[in-house]
């Protein structure tokens, strides 16, 4: 009763990969914002960086001080100076690897590891103010904020895609089968003159349609995840990146797998509908 092959065949399988494919990649994009979040809320959340800034003659005896009160300040697991290599290595990027730190006056980095609840940024920044007036406190806080809200954002984006994926394919595969409908009307009526109710025509319909769209969206999801499986590693500060983000990590190649049945119960919905919306103004 319906034509297995022909232009609406063609349009539901092949809008079903398309969009399959597409989902693929916007659930890569969502799960990778997701880690990138936890990533920079883990490394910037339990850190802090003290910068002191002090003539060259002042330098030792301003750093120890600011040790000491690091060291007596509750919330505070350790503290660390950064090495004039460790220095270098940081600058490398900008200024090449041959920077000749030790004959530069740069300040004296001390990196700070939180414990438990952390220390009272606004307490510490006091004391540090009136003992160690070289000395600047950076929590992370106006770093964090700004990189977590655009991992979110990046995630929200994710979820509107693959929700406007799932509405583009309800009406590609809704207007093929009212097409499919249109098209096989004589055969439909001959139907309605043996006995055959509404609800038997529209399910073998939608029995077709949705296992179109099963076919189509099962190929679409190979070829998303085996073009996400081709993708490069991104490593080092391009891995910290968006872009770095995108693409599936262990357990998340588990999610794609759902959007084949995702996308069957879609146009089942979509043919089940548009179906009985026909048969009634035809009827």
């Amino acid at each position: 009763m319906v034509p297995g092959s022909g232009f609406t065949a063609v349009l539901t399988t092949g809008t079903a990969l398309a969009m399959a494919f597409l989902a693929v990649f916007a659930l890569a994009l969502g799960l990778g914002a997701d880690r990138l979040a936890d990533r920079w809320q883990a490394t910037l959340a339990q850190s802090a960086t003290l910068r002191i800034s002090a003539p060259a003659g002042e330098m030792a005896v301003q750093t120890s001080r600011a040790l000491d009160i690091l060291r007596a300040t509750p919330g505070i697991a350790s503290v660390r100076v950064l090495e004039p290599e460790e220095q270098r290595a940081l600058l490398a990027p900008w200024f090449g690897p041959d920077l000749p730190v030790e004959r530069l006056t740069l300040p004296r980095m001390i990196e700070i590891v939180e414990a438990g609840e952390g220390f009272d940024p606004v307490g510490l920044r006091m004391r540090l103010v009136a003992e160690v007036p070289g000395a600047v406190l950076d929590d992370h806080s106006r770093w964090r904020a700004p990189m977590v809200a655009a991992a979110a954002h990046l995630r929200t984006l994710a979820v509107l895609s693959v929700a406007l994926i799932a509405a583009a394919t309800a009406a590609m595969v809704a207007l093929a089968a009212s097409f499919s409908l249109a098209a096989n009307a004589q055969v439909i009526a001959v139907l309605r003159l043996v006995g055959a109710r509404d609800a038997f025509i529209a399910r073998a319909f939608t029995r077709r349609f949705t296992l179109r769209a099963l076919a189509g969206a099962a190929l679409g999801t190979g070829l998303g995840m085996g073009a996400l499986a081709l993708m490069p590693a991104l490593d080092g500060i391009a891995g910290d990146t968006a872009l770095g983000g995108i693409g599936l990590r262990g357990r998340d190649w588990l999610w794609p797998l759902l959007v084949p049945p995702f996308a069957a119960i879609t146009a089942w919905t979509a043919t089940r509908a548009a179906a009985f919306r026909v048969l009634r103004r035809e009827g």
